[in-house]
């Protein structure tokens, strides 16, 4: 049977090195590595610039 996740993908084991793609960050210029092809015209940010276009988490959630 194939498993798929919530995101249709296929799920890969926990052990396997998951596949990095360079980009350049829309924010800061700065070169980095993100665990998804990056798509032309859609934004692609560094994980420092990331931590600036998320929402706040509401602290009551959990």
């Amino acid at each position: 049977m194939d498993r798929r996740n919530n995101f249709g993908g296929q799920r890969r084991p926990s052990n396997e090195p998951r596949e990095m793609f360079k980009a350049v960050c829309s924010d800061c210029g700065k070169e980095c590595e993100v665990p998804f092809q990056p798509t032309e015209g859609r934004p692609v940010y560094c994980r420092e610039c990331l931590d600036k276009h998320r929402p706040p988490r509401d602290s009551r959630r959990f």
